[in-house]
């Protein structure tokens, strides 16, 4: 696999599949939903945009382990907005998980959700990246971390329902791809990966040995 690029606008942006399928739509399906998925995949790179609908089936299958019946709709939000910060149109100066929960936040205080309901997909969106807090916070906060998870290869969902997703969603390297992407913006902006984060990490791995190929070994 070659080292990583830094194309000007990456490949894929917005041609993801247009129309959720079924499988998505099944625990229920919102005019906001809707517009969330339009507006995510318009502005994501296609692997990057299966891989947060992937995250969000994996955590409603999850759900019924732990004994969660979670509000889909901000389930879905939470997930679908969860790498929203990683677009290349949201080069903004915090990290790219408060920028993508920033941007949910924008996307539903203008739907007039409440306060609390926002502050709930905020977490969620803004702690996915940070073990031992994210699933302390509630049941959206909770499930978003336990499908991020369980995308790439954590949790106990059962191999036919990851090849079923995955047969829908295709991965299209995704660790790759996000990887690059997030090393992109902190390559830019250093300020977006500060010491301790997940950024940060991939960053130094990245300055480390630059022309290294293959997935970045902090990922």
């Amino acid at each position: 696999m070659p080292a990583m690029t830094r194309p000007d606008r990456p490949h894929g942006v917005g041609a993801a599949t247009a129309t959720a399928t079924p499988r998505v739509t099944a625990f229920g399906w919102t005019p906001l939903m809707q517009a969330a998925w339009n507006s995510v995949r318009a502005e994501e790179e296609e692997a990057i945009f299966h891989h947060s609908v992937r995250v969000y089936l994996l955590a409603l299958a999850q759900a019924p382990e732990i004994g969660a019946r979670p509000d889909p709709e901000a389930l879905f939000l939470a997930c679908i907005f969860h790498d929203y910060g990683t677009a290349p149109d949201e080069p903004g100066p915090e990290r790219f998980e408060v920028e993508g929960a920033d941007a949910a936040a924008r996307f539903l205080t203008e739907a007039g959700w409440d306060a609390a309901r926002i502050d709930e997909v905020w977490q969620a969106i803004a702690l996915h990246t940070t073990p031992g807090i994210a699933e302390r916070r509630g049941p959206i906060p909770l499930l978003t971390r336990l499908g991020v998870r369980a995308d790439f290869g954590g949790g106990t969902v059962s191999p036919a329902i990851r090849r079923d997703v995955e047969h829908e969603y295709p991965r299209l390297e995704i660790e790759r791809v996000l990887a690059d992407a997030v090393v992109r913006q902190a390559l830019d902006r250093p300020e977006k990966a500060p010491s301790g984060s997940w950024a940060g990490a991939m960053r130094a791995a990245f300055l480390a040995d630059p022309t290294r190929p293959g997935l970045n070994p902090a990922f």
